[in-house]
């Protein structure tokens, strides 16, 4: 027997219509991506903005001032507290091109192997140059993003709660919730960063490692790229470990690895559990699966991710368990 399938034209439309959304959605995903990073700056900035705001201060005076405040800080931090950092940066700095002669003159590679890829890299810093410009200009708009959402933030939460006609108090308390959530998960993510510097530290400074509050403050910075984050940070203490003796340099690798491995099996899902309410294990799936399909962004914005989405599902069963 045969089957006739009548497909309307209405069907047609709305299939034409969400393929070409999913096009431009995957074309605007970086976008979208920083986005949801500004939301998470939102989140994290925005109790100080309240209290300020419940003060009496103007809202974009007081989203102006915690932005003063933020970058004064951190170049306080520069000048005063990080001046011996700074000194050690400048030395390392200075001394890595002997370093990397001294490694090269004590084991078995080639030095013209390394002079012959100069010229490419040469070549690349264009590229390299542009790159960095691109990351500024996303660094500016990120800043101006997170101003408007800031001072928007109220309006932005009532007009997206009137969206769902009969719900809007449900949705705003979803949205406050998912606030709250993101801004808990901004403050885990500096905690860590403190950990791993604190712990890398203690590490270089047990070994006696040159250079080694730099190295600890790349490693509590780095600690923010997932996956590959923790193995760049490594090889500036390794390479140095190796110049001093080989067994120094195997010491620094091992050191380097045992807190890879704490971070990525005990630290980072304990520390959101605490921030998030996510389970360990959900974390590190989380992790792996958003480094599969985004790369380190999709790592880094894993949690987040998966934490909207936990609250909304978890809504939606209440709601139909009620």
């Amino acid at each position: 027997m045969t089957h006739r399938i009548d497909i309307s034209w209405r069907t047609v439309i709305f299939i034409t219509v969400f393929l070409i959304g999913l096009w431009i959605v995957y074309q605007i995903l970086d976008l979208i991506l920083l986005l949801f990073i500004a939301l998470i700056f939102v989140s994290a900035l925005s109790p100080i903005i309240d209290f300020l705001s419940s003060k009496k201060v103007p809202k974009p005076l007081s989203i102006a001032l915690v932005y003063v405040v933020v970058l004064s800080t951190l170049a306080s931090l520069l000048t005063i507290s990080f001046t011996p950092l700074i000194e050690q940066t400048s030395n390392l700095i200075s001394v890595l091109p002997h370093t990397i002669e001294e490694l090269l003159r004590t084991s078995n590679i080639d030095p013209n192997v390394v002079r012959s890829q100069l010229p490419d890299i040469s070549q690349n810093l264009f590229s390299i140059s542009k790159s960095i410009f691109d990351n500024l200009i996303t660094i500016v708009l990120l800043l101006v993003l997170t101003f408007y959402l800031l001072l928007e933030r109220e309006n932005l939460e009532t007009r997206a709660a009137s969206l769902f006609v009969g719900k809007e108090e449900r949705v705003r308390r979803l949205l406050e919730e998912i606030e709250e959530k993101l801004g808990s998960w901004r403050r885990g993510q500096l905690f860590l960063s403190l950990i791993l510097g604190v712990i890398s530290y203690i590490g270089l400074t047990i070994l006696q490692i040159p250079y080694a509050l730099p190295l600890a403050i790349w490693s509590g910075l780095l600690e923010v790229v997932p996956v590959i984050g923790p193995i760049i940070s490594a090889i500036p203490a390794v390479l140095i470990g190796f110049t001093i003796s080989p067994v120094l340099g195997g010491g620094v690798a091992a050191i380097y690895f045992v807190i890879q491995q704490l971070e990525n099996h005990v630290i980072v899902p304990q520390v959101m559990r605490k921030a998030v309410g996510l389970n360990p294990l959900v974390v590190i799936l989380a992790i792996a699966v958003g480094g599969r399909l985004l790369g380190i962004g999709g790592a880094l914005l894993a949690v987040p991710l998966v934490v909207v989405g936990q609250i909304i599902v978890l809504d939606i069963l209440l709601e139909r368990k009620s």
